[in-house]
């Protein structure tokens, strides 16, 4: 794989409001169907306002400086005072959180298992298990095997919540394992919303599996649910002012609506409100991490 360096570097600071946001929007799911879950985990599973699984890219693509500006945007953001005031105003005022980094089809990592956060005490050892040990990079790209790995998680795990979410970061498309809309349409019609956080940053590594219109695929590909959205990261510091709106829209119980991507790419937000379990794709090829993975193999075998 021929790599190039990308030019620009991204800060710490604004990755904590993009992960602001996917927490903040996970942690008010009570707008969601209240009691959806009802009845769906054991009888002695400890009810909480959401069910929130971290699905977190570390495929090759990402450069060490990536890896860790995830780690950091997501231990800053779990302790930070407008996302723990999110998880008190809740119901049950506390949420369960798992976290995992994942790549290839086999390559999945649990990192943190599931936690009740109700409290900055909780939210600190969290972290403290977060940061014990570093990321740990893998071959290809499997956001689909991801989905279903963070599918399996919901299994058995001790809480039952109002709405199960799973927020999955990555940079770029599926390129092995089951099609990824396949695998999130059976996500969706088991009542599980996928939200999305492509990486468009333009710092770090490229390959040839670089999408320029990721969010798009995002949008098509790869979330679904009753207000599942995408939030495309393009330039880091220009993102704090839309993810603080965006997370007070939330807060305030305004349904996202359907909206075209914005031209202007560094202030591009994609919201969807519903995604049905087998709603077409829209005319994007949600096989083209697969076909251009193929027409590298070709490239390869014909030099």
């Amino acid at each position: 794989m021929v790599w190039t360096r990308r030019r620009s570097q991204r800060a710490a600071m604004p990755a904590l409001s993009v992960v602001l946001a996917l927490i903040g929007a996970a942690a008010f799911a009570l707008a969601g169907p209240v009691g959806a879950w009802a009845g769906s985990g054991g009888e002695g599973d400890e009810v909480v306002d959401v069910e929130l699984v971290l699905a977190v890219d570390v495929s090759l693509s990402m450069s060490p400086s990536e890896l860790d500006i995830q780690r950091e945007g997501y231990v800053a953001a779990l302790v930070h005072e407008q996302v723990l005031a999110a998880i008190r105003s809740g119901l049950h005022g506390k949420i369960a959180v798992t976290y995992f980094e994942w790549a290839g089809e086999t390559s999945q990592r649990l990192v943190v298992p599931w936690t009740r956060i109700a409290s900055r005490a909780d939210a600190e050892a969290f972290v403290a298990l977060l940061t014990a040990t570093p990321a740990r990079s893998a071959r290809r790209t499997s956001i689909s095997s991801g989905l279903l790995f963070a599918e399996s998680l919901f299994e058995n795990n001790g809480f039952r919540g109002m709405k199960r979410v799973i927020d999955v970061s990555g940079d770029g498309p599926n390129n092995q394992g089951p099609p990824v809309d396949e695998a999130r349409d059976g996500l969706v019609a088991r009542g599980i919303v996928v939200n999305g956080l492509p990486l468009m940053t333009n710092s770090g590594m490229t390959t040839r599996f670089d999408l320029p219109d990721l969010d798009r695929y995002y949008a098509h590909c790869v979330i679904g649910g009753p207000g599942s959205f995408v939030i495309p990261v393009t330039e880091w510091s220009h993102f704090p002012e839309t993810i603080r709106r965006k997370l007070v829209l939330e807060l305030a119980g305004r349904p996202p609506n359907r909206t075209r991507p914005s031209s202007d790419r560094a202030a591009r937000v994609v919201t969807v409100a519903v995604r049905p379990a087998q709603a077409p794709a829209g005319g994007y090829d949600c096989l083209i991490g697969e076909k251009m993975w193929q027409d590298r193999q070709r490239f390869w075998n014909e030099n």
